[in-house]
Formats: structure tokens, C-alpha cells, sequence
């Protein structure tokens, strides 16, 4: 028996590393990423502030300055805090580890953010998966029956979710909430709030079991890596338990502080993405063959006749998307598309009428 079969877990072994494709000299549409930058004037400013940051310290780990300004900015309700996480990943990972009791479950619909399961499975938790119906809402039947028989100790629900970027029904998710009850906690993942205008944040104290998690990643700062989530403070209160004291660094925090200053520009940037949403779907939609699923994310989900060759041709005219055809049965011949600037979409929509037409 080798090194690697004597320490490393078998379904360790078994797993295949998160695979990132390298975009260098691509239009990159395939991570949901904010195509905008800050101002000329305010990244000088920023980079000054960055400068002055003493490296050579540890982060104060409470983090009470940048959590107070992204209550004050991203309106959560007043007597609630939060768990700051080093990106989403992070925080789906502390809620793993906090609720990994022996012969614990995590539920979720799929297609859906494979993290979800991933993480599940490291802490040695059980993943069960619930498909959603042909047109990507919740099967809300399958969902309590599962919840009856499994009684998952986290369900996850992602609003908007990927792949498919759809809104699940809110009734719905009440009431998978509520089924739920005190057996488990629901995870409300809004990491693209900024495309949706909706949110459950304004009801979690309504619900003692609820948590809303979000990433400012998709807000334009993917690269600082930052995440936080909210919940009652009884349930925040043993998450932050398993939390490392000093998960996000001292650049993370000034570059966040500083942008949530300029809150403005980021609305301003997600204005601008969504009504290149609406543009780029209408004419997706012209397109013979071609079929667009409502989004309301920063992505559009997109089914064509022979994704295989549609991705290939696309490589070929350097413009990098996501084939996620092979993720799930429902997504058969399906594409992600990140809606970019209207230079980049447009780049993108003239390689892939090319693309179809080849």
C-alpha cells in the first residue's frame, strides 16, 4: 500500500481538485465576475490606503469595523451581526464542520452550486441532492418529502441560483423553511443580490433557523475573496465558533471598508450589467435553435443543438463560457454566460452566431 493510500481518506482519493480554467488572452465569461473597475481617482485613493496597512499584523479578528459597515450598507436588520468568511467556499465550509454531527445530511436542489455537496462530503456529511422540474423551479412535492425522510441539518437554497439563474418561488422556499422547523437550518445563498433586487434578509427574524449568506464577489471585489452571512445571534454565536481567528486579511478588510464607501459606483455597475442582461437575452432569443432561460443573475443560461462543438468553436474565436451540459441531465446542451460590458457581449455574441452557424 502507497504514501498517499495509507493518510489520504478514499473518497478523498476519489475526488476530482475544483478545475479554473486558465482565461489569459480570452474574453472571460465564465465565472460571473463584475467586467468594471473602480474610477482612476479612486483606485489611486485606494491604493494609498492599501499602502498604509500594516502587513506585518495580524487582523483584530472580531472585525467589528467592516462588519458594521456592511450592516449599514447591505441593509441587514437591525440586532442582527454576522460571520465573515474568506469567500463563500469558506462559509459553506464552517457551516459544514458546525453541523457535522454523526449521520448528518445536506439537502439541496440540483442542478445547483456544486460547493454544496463538496463541502458536505469533506466533513464527512451525507449530500442529498433533489432535482428541480424541467423548467429549473423548486419540486416542491420531492423537496418536503425529502426534508420528511432525511431531516437534513442544512438545506441549502440559492436565490438566484446557478447554473440556471432562475428565482425559486419565495412561497416555496417559506415553506420548505417551515418544514424545515428546529431539525435543520435553510441556507438562503443570494450571492447575486445585486442582479435580483430581492432578498429574505429582511426576514430572518421571522425564521430562528434561517440563514442568508452573500460574497461580494460578484459585486466587483471577487478578487479580496469576502463573504459574510447572517443569522439569529444563537446560531451566529456557534458558527463563529469554528471560524479561523484571522480568515480575512488586513488588505481584504481596507479594500472592502473602501469600497463600501463608493456604494453608489457598485450600483451603478450593477445597473448597467442588468439592463445588458435584458439586452443580450432579447437577442439570444432571435436566434434559431437557440433557447434562453430567464435569468436574474449577472449570467444567462442558454440550450443549443450540440453544446460540445458550440464551446469548441467558441475557444476557437477566443471567448471562454461555461459548458456545463455534462453537470446534470436538465442541463443538456446548456451554456453559462456572464453578462459582460456591451463591447465584451457583443464580442461574444458575434463569435457565437458564428459558432452555431459553422
Amino acid at each position: 500500500m502507497s504514501l498517499i493510500e495509507h493518510i489520504i481518506r478514499p473518497d478523498v482519493r476519489a475526488l476530482s481538485a475544483y478545475h479554473v480554467q486558465d482565461a489569459q488572452g480570452f474574453v472571460k465569461l465564465d465565472a460571473m465576475e463584475n467586467p468594471y473597475t473602480l474610477p482612476p481617482a479612486l483606485l489611486a485613493e485606494l491604493g494609498q490606503q492599501l499602502a498604509d496597512v500594516a502587513m506585518n499584523r495580524y487582523p483584530v479578528p472580531s472585525y467589528t469595523s467592516l462588519k458594521q459597515k456592511i450592516c449599514a450598507t447591505q441593509s441587514v436588520p437591525a440586532g442582527f451581526d454576522l460571520v465573515l468568511g474568506n469567500g463563500s467556499d469558506e462559509l459553506i465550509a464552517i457551516l459544514s464542520i458546525a453541523c457535522a454531527k454523526p449521520g448528518a445530511k445536506v439537502l439541496a436542489p440540483l442542478p445547483g452550486f456544486v460547493m454544496y455537496a463538496m463541502s458536505a462530503r469533506l466533513a464527512g456529511m451525507e449530500f442529498i441532492g433533489v432535482d428541480l422540474q424541467a423548467d429549473f423551479s423548486l419540486d416542491l412535492p420531492a423537496m418536503l418529502a425529502a426534508i420528511a425522510l432525511h431531516r437534513p441539518a442544512i438545506t441549502y437554497l440559492a436565490y438566484p441560483n446557478n447554473p440556471t439563474g432562475g428565482l425559486f418561488d419565495p412561497a416555496d422556499m417559506i415553506e420548505i423553511i417551515r418544514a424545515v422547523g428546529d431539525t435543520g437550518v435553510v441556507v438562503v445563498d443570494e450571492a447575486y443580490q445585486p442582479f435580483a433586487q430581492t432578498s429574505f434578509l429582511p426576514r430572518l427574524a421571522e425564521f430562528p433557523n434561517l440563514v442568508v449568506m452573500r460574497t461580494f464577489s460578484k459585486l466587483g471585489l471577487a478578487g479580496i475573496r469576502l463573504g459574510y452571512m447572517s443569522a439569529s445571534p444563537a446560531l451566529l454565536h456557534e458558527f463563529d465558533k469554528v471560524r479561523p481567528p484571522y480568515n480575512v486579511n488586513v488588505l481584504t478588510q481596507t479594500a472592502a471598508e473602501f469600497v463600501l464607501r463608493h456604494t453608489d459606483i457598485l450600483d451603478q455597475q450593477a445597473a448597467l450589467l442588468r439592463a445588458e442582461r435584458s439586452r443580450m437575452r432579447a437577442a439570444l432569443a432571435q436566434l434559431a435553435g437557440v433557447e434562453v432561460f430567464d435569468s436574474a443573475a449577472n449570467f444567462l443560461l442558454l440550450r443549443v443543438p450540440d453544446v460540445d462543438r458550440v464551446f469548441a468553436r467558441l475557444l476557437e474565436h477566443k471567448v471562454l463560457v461555461k459548458n456545463v451540459g455534462k453537470m446534470h441531465a436538465l442541463l443538456r446542451n446548456c451554456l453559462r454566460i456572464t453578462v459582460s460590458t456591451p463591447e465584451e457581449n457583443s464580442l461574444f455574441f458575434d463569435a457565437f452566431v458564428a459558432s452555431l452557424a459553422s
